[in-house]
């Protein structure tokens, strides 16, 4: 007779409990330790998606950077990860306001998450099944980059793309922010007759060179400027988050100011509030925003924070109306708070750069068109020659068509007449859609928003002065959570 040994059984959950309460540090079981619960049931007007895992620097940014990919608003979040152990809610709906209800993106969702963690992404077939891309039309992974950054002018996007053209590049995708006088722009490339990634070492100094000279001939003594080619490589950083690291290296943050008004000046003010306080009970400094709500706007305060080497242990946010409230309880990655009035200043400026840079001037202008080479040169050669400057614009290609937002002005900063529209319309050919007027500090519809649910129009002077009551019953209502099986 065959001896069957004998085997306990385990539950899973106590297995995940033994987890959490000791996370294991090596690597090979650190990428593995990742759970999405997405909830349609708790609330009537949102999805809660519930993210649990291992803790590493940067994973924050990593999971809003992939909701914000599929365009999805996040409008609360409450975030906390002291230890070894990451726990946040997010509260989402589609741009419609509606829940996610479509199990083809909450799948996607789910691995897109655990998978960011290894730099990886959900897997293919359900990327196939899902029938829409995942990732913006001015990104791309498989073309050479030219990163350009320098002194903003009119014409300086449309000279760039006239001398790719004449160096026979095709420019599938480019996206360029402009934002104190400075201007990044981020160009995919590839080899226009062969529709290849540039590789060849020659080619690149060449193209660098030509790049070169157009970028600094109106460049006055002493003014900085960047022309950089890099070849595809696995892990590239999300485009965006490179022009965030583009224009702080430029130092276009030094120009920045935020409201210095006193108590009660919150009221309807349009600008952007940075306060830096200590909570030295607790060890962390605590910074509060409050600001006018736009797309995409934690993410990119993520970003600020990131790559400026502060670590977020805990943190509220949420939105109400068109104005945004984010609270962070952080520490530098060497476990140090800000304690100098320079680290403060500074910080408070790079939070107000991230959060302006993305922010729309002008007169938004949607492009829809068939591809072909050196199309962005004619689009923007267009723009020069009737005497608009382009203050932010992203494109890409999918297929047979291009399509892009242009925010145009005229040379005096003023909105563009119709007019000019109609002769753009004539000149760029195929359809040309005028979306909004200048808005200057608002957009349409948000991304991502934020700010706390009590803090509707209140002073700066109306809150608690750390929050630790409100970050007490976010943790709770997170460890409750966690309770359900995900």
């Amino acid at each position: 007779m065959e001896i069957i040994p004998y085997q306990p059984y385990i539950d899973p959950e106590f297995e995940s409990l033994i987890e959490r309460i000791h996370p294991p540090r090596r690597k090979s079981f650190f990428f593995l330790i990742c759970r999405v619960c997405i909830d349609n049931d708790a609330y009537q007007d949102c999805t809660l998606v519930k993210v649990d895992s291992a803790n590493k620097h940067g994973i924050l940014l990593e999971m809003v950077q992939v909701l914000t990919d599929l365009e999805l608003v996040i409008s609360k979040s409450y975030i906390s990860s002291d230890g070894g152990w990451f726990m946040d809610v997010f509260h989402v709906t589609d741009q419609l306001g509606n829940k996610l209800t479509d199990e083809t993106l909450i799948l996607y969702i789910q691995q897109a998450l655990c998978a960011s963690r290894r730099g990886e992404g959900a897997s293919s077939e359900v990327q196939k099944c899902l029938k829409r891309d995942v990732r913006p039309r001015h990104v791309s992974t498989e073309n050479t980059a030219l990163e350009v950054t320098g002194v903003d002018r009119p014409g300086l996007m449309s000279e760039i793309s006239a001398v790719l053209y004449e160096l026979g590049c095709h420019v599938p995708a480019a996206v360029a922010w402009t934002h104190k006088a400075r201007a990044a722009c981020i160009f995919y490339i590839e080899d226009g007759l062969e529709g290849r990634p540039i590789t060849a070492p020659e080619m690149l100094a060449h193209v660098e060179e030509q790049l070169e000279i157009v970028v600094g001939a109106h460049h006055g003594e002493g003014e900085t400027r960047s022309v950089r080619l890099t070849t595809p490589m696995p892990g590239r950083t999300h485009t965006e988050r490179r022009l965030h690291q583009l224009m702080y290296a430029d130092r276009d943050y030094e120009l920045c100011r935020g409201c210095d008004g006193g108590a009660g000046h919150w009221n309807g003010c349009t600008r952007t509030h940075v306060l830096i306080d200590s909570c030295k009970e607790k060890g962390y400094s605590v910074v509060n925003i409050k600001c006018i709500d736009r797309p995409k706007l934690l993410f990119d305060t993520l970003c600020a924070l990131t790559d400026l080497q502060y670590v977020v242990f805990h943190a509220a946010i949420s939105s109400k109306g068109c104005f945004a409230d984010q609270e962070y309880f952080i520490r530098q990655t060497d476990g140090c708070t800000l304690d100098t009035e320079n680290q403060r200043q500074k910080l408070t400026q790079c939070l107000i750069a991230a959060i302006e840079r993305r922010v729309s001037h002008g007169l938004r202008l949607e492009i829809c068109t068939q591809n072909r080479m050196g199309l962005l040169s004619d689009v923007t050669r267009a723009f020069r020659e009737n005497g608009l400057s382009v203050s932010m614009s992203e494109i890409g290609t999918n297929g047979e068509k291009a399509t892009g937002s242009f925010y145009v002005m005229d040379a005096s900063g003023h909105d563009v007449n119709q007019r000019t529209v109609e002769l753009l319309k004539q000149e760029i050919g195929g359809s040309v859609l005028v979306v909004n007027k200048s808005s200057n500090r608002t957009s349409q519809a948000s991304s991502v928003s934020l700010s706390r649910s009590s803090s509707g129009g209140g002073s700066l002077d109306d809150r608690p002065k750390f929050s630790l009551g409100n970050l007490l019953w976010s943790r709770l209502e997170r460890l409750s959570g966690n309770f359900s099986l995900i």
